[in-house]
């Protein structure tokens, strides 16, 4: 079945969704708790500081405290929302996400706030485009990208399940909603279109763009199938499998350094099927973006609706 057309006028801010549900288990569960690195505000928290003046943790501008008194938090009996802007909580925190959190299997939930090129006038300080990459490679960590609110509001409550650690890296990029009614599942890509030329898989803000560039793609004859790949680690690999004998190639769009992001992950599947398809991974290239508005960077990078397209065209009509 294919998702509903995509209405690019009306967007949501992801982090809106979020700071709601969190809200919402709080007042279901006593043990929900957040702590913030003085980003009460950027995280949207301020509703919930207002109701739960006891549960909010602002340790100030101290990520690697941030991510150790959640892990604390987390193996005292509490849930723990760590949250804070995705370039400063990774990259900071890099070394306590290993070690107290991942490592010790403290099931505490990272909220990665303002990932990719959301602060684009603020610079390459503040763009999170290699928090995949980074946290990919740590073991026993799930790491989820949600497409657009509904599914970010359904993996909040999915993670409140105290668990595992866990990785939630929240937009603030608005984008369409896109999901429809599909709740999240862990661990399982989900086909927002169906196609047999070419499989997208997207996630994130890509996801949206994927969707455009899919119907673009059928008015020149082209039949595109969008995978909305909101687990990143543990990759959906049968469905990265089914994609390679379905379809005749396969791209990948993610608002992040293609350096051992999502194309990365999806390649090293594909690699070792018996016929593996030619692949397009669309994202940044190893290299620093430049200063500029969100959406002048995703263009800049080629991450149009529109490159998608071509490149999607490009893997249908190829002599391979």
């Amino acid at each position: 079945m294919n998702a509903p057309a995509v209405s690019p006028s009306e967007t949501f801010d992801c982090r809106v969704a979020f700071a709601e549900e969190l809200s919402a288990l709080a007042r279901e569960d006593e043990r929900i708790v957040a702590v913030c690195n003085d980003s009460v505000g950027s995280s949207n928290l301020v509703q919930f500081q207002k109701e739960f003046p006891d549960r909010l943790i602002n340790v100030g501008i101290a990520e690697q405290d941030m991510v150790g008194v959640g892990a604390g938090l987390a193996l005292s009996g509490y849930i723990p929302f760590v949250c804070g802007a995705s370039p400063f909580l990774t990259g900071r925190a890099l070394e306590q996400i290993k070690a107290d959190v991942a490592y010790s299997q403290s099931p505490v939930v990272l909220c990665g706030m303002s990932p990719g090129m959301a602060y684009g006038e603020l610079g390459p300080t503040h763009h999170s485009i290699e928090d995949l990459s980074w946290l990919r490679a740590i073991a026993g960590l799930d790491v989820v990208v949600p497409a657009d609110p509904a599914e970010t509001r359904s993996a909040v409550r999915w993670a409140a399940d105290p668990a595992r650690p866990v990785f939630l890296r929240v937009g603030r990029f608005k984008v369409p909603a896109v999901t429809g009614n599909r709740p999240f599942t862990f661990g399982r890509a989900t086909t927002l279109r169906d196609g047999t030329d070419v499989t997208v898989v997207a996630a994130g803000t890509m996801v949206s763009r994927a969707l455009e560039a899919a119907e673009e793609a059928a008015e020149q004859g082209v039949s595109v199938r969008v995978l909305n790949m909101s687990t990143i680690a543990p990759l959906d690999e049968d469905a990265i499998r089914r994609a390679t004998t379905e379809t005749r190639g396969i791209v990948t769009a993610e608002e992040a350094t293609t350096t051992g992001g999502l194309g990365a992950a999806v390649a090293a599947v594909v690699v070792t099927e018996r016929n593996p398809v030619p692949m397009r991974i669309l994202g940044i290239h190893r290299e620093f973006a430049p200063t500029g508005t969100t959406a002048f960077l995703l263009e800049h990078f080629g991450l149009t609706s529109d490159d998608v397209r071509q490149a999607a065209i490009g893997l249908a009509r190829a002599d391979v």
